[in-house]
């Protein structure tokens, strides 16, 4: 499962690339986003690009934190499938945290771009009411296949969009699981790499650009 993500570019950066026409909500960098915080999200309404703000976890389908929707149980799920038919948006991101293994040791390693751009993920979104009917706005990570630099740490990894496939996933037009399929696909391994950074990713509340810097693999090592 993808745990930890960063989205650390500036705000115009992001509207070029995502082609926003209105912003909805307060952007900053954020360099260590865990489940349950809130996360950019693009989303497409009367033809044009919002760029807004929802809390990364499903509720309650699929128990308290739905933060990966596996395309697995995308194609079992009514409940996806009610999802992406009409609730589709675009997980803005510019790297994925994991842990590499080595016996009882292990360290962080970051995954990114190899021209350590941003990108969009596959993302699924819910607006759920607690018992005051007070909305809670979610959104969840659509997961494919690992490529094989991934698959050394996962056998699932988050749906990279292409900029077509972004458009494509985003059409309110759209509402066929089986046309969107060919889409969430793997991205290249190839145009990908990862590097070590430091331990503190795996502390929910630590979210400094510290967390993105390429770390000496000595001193990422912890035993866990």
């Amino acid at each position: 499962m993808c745990q930890r993500f960063s989205m650390a570019a500036e705000l115009p950066e992001v509207q070029e690339h995502f082609q926003i026409g209105r912003v909805m909500c307060y952007y900053k960098n954020r360099f260590n986003i865990s489940p349950t915080q809130p996360t950019p999200v693009v989303l497409q309404q009367d033809g044009e690009r919002v760029l807004d703000e929802f809390r990364w976890g499903l509720v309650p389908y699929w128990g308290k934190d739905a933060v990966n929707a596996d395309l697995r149980n995308v194609h079992q799920n009514p409940t996806y499938r009610r999802l992406i038919s009409t609730q589709r948006c675009v997980i803005p991101c510019n790297g994925f945290y994991y842990w590499k293994k080595d016996g009882k040791k292990e360290y962080p390693v970051r995954v990114v771009l190899k021209n350590r751009g941003i990108f969009g993920v596959a993302g699924l979104y819910e607006v759920w009411r607690d018992t005051r009917g007070e909305p809670l706005r979610t959104c969840t990570l659509v997961m494919t296949e690992a490529n094989p630099l991934i698959g050394e740490f996962e056998s699932r990894m988050p749906a990279i969009l292409s900029p077509e496939a972004m458009t494509r996933w985003l059409d309110e037009e759209v509402s066929d699981l089986d046309a969107l399929d060919p889409i969430l696909r793997p991205h290249a391994a190839e145009e990908m790499q990862a590097y070590p950074v430091t331990p503190l990713i795996d502390n929910d509340r630590y979210d400094s650009d510290e967390c993105i810097r390429e770390m000496d693999l000595e001193l990422a090592w912890v035993k866990r």
